[in-house]
């Protein structure tokens, strides 16, 4: 029997995540988080990704004191990279994608 697989409707990307996509992808690159922050002041979507971003930055910035130590360390970056990247790859797409356990405290920030 053949089944069929159900794809869900994508929404239409927006014209702000069109025209900020690149901008916002820059967001979770390290301290870069704050070009989108202070440049795109008025795009929704470059803010959504920036703010994301400066979370996984202080996370890697209070990460540096523990990276020293042999598994936590290393398992902490390889969670930050897979973050940065799964960002990357959202903002570049034109999604909102808000990571899992660090989003909430991105929609927090009153920026």
């Amino acid at each position: 029997m053949e089944q069929k697989e159900t794809e869900k409707p994508k929404a239409p990307i927006s014209d702000d995540a069109k025209k900020n996509g690149l901008i916002a992808a820059l967001g979770y690159v390290w301290i870069l988080c704050l070009v989108p922050l202070l440049l795109k002041r008025d795009s929704k979507f470059a803010q959504f990704h920036a703010k994301q971003g400066l979370v996984l930055f202080v996370i890697e910035l209070v990460g540096w004191l523990i990276f020293w130590i042999p598994v936590i360390g290393w398992l902490l970056f390889i969670i930050v990279l897979v973050y940065a990247i799964m960002g990357i790859m959202n903002a570049l797409q034109g999604n909102y994608w808000e990571m899992p356990y660090l989003g909430q405290w991105a929609k927090k920030l009153n920026i």
